[in-house]
């Protein structure tokens, strides 16, 4: 997913949004980076835990200085996907603080384990001095409930290409590679209509919630209020699926998105997400 330049960006550290009794300090590099992912510090009083580590190692080294400068105690770091995107900026923070322990879901790990050399060699060219010299590889939890200062955090379908955190005290929403804004949603990971109808649902969920805020994980442009952003994935995911319910192949799954979303950037993931879902490119 490459991202195209808009004219309405927000600052690499986005406002922190306070909600008592919890603090969330958003990382996105926007547009800058090969990938606008989040990562998030969610924090107490005394205790800080970070959920997803970026991609490139500079931004990681950014991301270690967000730690220093919050003055809490980072409890742990949750990789929530196996996309690289999520952990390849690990090694800096690692660094920073070498005895925090980095935790991730049994379907997380394998999906890394399996994945991240390959990934690594496709994308470690184009990462230039971003590139991580070690992948980190998490440790294996079945954790899914987390504490800071005593609030509860929760990893919902935590087996699930969607999954996300519900901060119940914030009525948050970290949502992971299953939520989006002001980009074509990444579809190329999800090729069958079941995979995306699981999505889907798991959107819905979330909307259950009635969440005040959502984070979603790769984002451009401002972040739109309270659930915008989880209802705005599951309508292009649905028109995704009309589009290419014609079969009349990926030219016109393009331009179909494009002529119902024209202001969105990254427009060489629907490209791809379009080509691999028609069967016309393996992925």
């Amino acid at each position: 997913m490459k991202v195209n330049a808009l004219a309405l960006l927000l600052p690499l550290f986005a406002s922190p949004v306070f909600a008592a009794p919890l603090q969330l300090d958003v990382y996105n590099p926007q547009e800058k980076a090969i990938f606008p992912v989040s990562s998030t510090l969610v924090s107490g009083p005394k205790e800080a835990i970070l959920f997803d580590a970026q991609f490139s190692t500079k931004d990681g080294e950014k991301l270690a200085q967000m730690i220093r400068n919050s003055g809490k105690k980072l409890q742990a770091i949750v990789i929530t996907s196996g996309d690289p995107d999520f952990y390849f900026g690990l090694q800096p923070i690692v660094n920073a603080f070498p005895e925090v322990k980095i935790l991730a879901t049994p379907h997380v790990v394998e999906h890394i384990r399996a994945t991240k050399d390959a990934k690594l060699q496709f994308w470690g060219p184009q990462m230039k001095d971003g590139a991580p010299t070690t992948l980190i590889v998490p440790q294996v939890t079945t954790q899914t409930r987390f504490t800071i200062d005593g609030e509860t955090l929760e990893l919902r379908r935590s087996n699930d290409y969607a999954a996300y955190v519900w901060i119940p005290a914030n009525r948050a929403i970290l949502g992971g590679t299953g939520v989006a804004s002001g980009i074509h949603v990444w579809t190329a990971d999800t090729q069958s209509p079941e995979q995306r109808r699981a999505w889907r649902n798991v959107l819905s969920e979330m909307q259950t919630l009635r969440p005040t805020e959502v984070i979603p994980g790769h984002y451009i442009g401002e972040r739109p209020a309270g659930d915008q952003a989880i209802r705005f994935t599951g309508d292009y995911l649905h028109a995704f699926e009309q589009a290419l319910g014609a079969k009349k192949g990926s030219a016109y799954v393009i331009k179909t998105m494009k002529a119902a979303w024209p202001g969105l950037a990254d427009d060489s993931s629907l490209e791809l997400s379009a080509k691999v879902n028609t069967g016309e490119m393996k992925w």
